[in-house]
């Protein structure tokens, strides 16, 4: 499985310790590597508890950073990493903010969760972050419907770094079974889309942090 792959993903992160998860675990790694498109499994932190081979591939470039590698918490990286806007196009608005809406989820459910609280701390510590989080999350969120705030079926961009598919439109689909939601994860893939025409050249980012210096869905305030 991916989090094996190279060494640089970290082992399967803990779940009940029974002899029946662990070995279901292991079938469902078996049926994720064999899955051609990005998928993950991830617990209510976002911590990556699976993730398949094309999962590896496509955020392998990422450089070292000590809280926020694809492989360990999938939030943490689109909302900390450097490289985040590298691969996930659009970032700003069609990932950051939704992710923040799931986060604020996660909170709203599990608010006691210490890597929860600790997250939430370190949006706190920075002051655009902190901002899209009080401020531009909610005016999104009046903007979108509580709708657009879901990821299952919603359609995002996606930078491959294989320089034959480029700028990639992806359908993300939740297929998570109950088996799985009864350990409290989910299973999310990144399915490519078909081409529907000439796509716009899209321009890959700079390295940057998470968030530019005004979120431009967000009015700029007056005065």
């Amino acid at each position: 499985m991916a989090h094996q792959a190279g060494g640089q993903w970290p082992a399967p992160r803990p779940v009940p310790e029974t002899s029946e998860t662990q070995s279901y675990l292991q079938d469902y790694g078996v049926l994720l590597d064999a899955v051609p498109f990005p998928s993950l499994v991830v617990d209510h932190r976002w911590d990556v508890v699976l993730a398949n081979d094309a999962y590896a591939t496509l955020f392998g470039g990422a450089r070292p950073h000590p809280t926020a590698m694809p492989g360990d918490n999938f939030l943490r990286f689109v909302l900390f990493h450097p490289d985040a806007g590298l691969v996930l196009g659009d970032h700003e608005a069609g990932w950051c903010l939704p992710m923040l809406a799931q986060f604020k989820g996660a909170m709203d459910a599990y608010g006691h969760d210490p890597e929860l609280q600790a997250i939430r701390r370190e949006i706190t510590q920075d002051p655009l972050m902190d901002a899209a989080y009080r401020q531009g999350l909610p005016h999104w969120i009046r903007a979108v419907g509580e709708r657009g705030t879901r990821l299952d079926g919603a359609v995002r961009l996606l930078l491959h770094p294989d320089p034959r598919r480029g700028p990639t439109e992806c359908r993300i689909v939740d297929e998570t079974p109950q088996a799985l939601r009864e350990l409290g994860c989910r299973r999310l893939t990144l399915v490519p889309r078909d081409s529907r025409g000439p796509a716009a050249p899209v321009r890959r980012p700079r390295r940057q942090r998470a968030m530019p210096a005004h979120l431009t869905v967000v009015p700029p305030p007056e005065g």
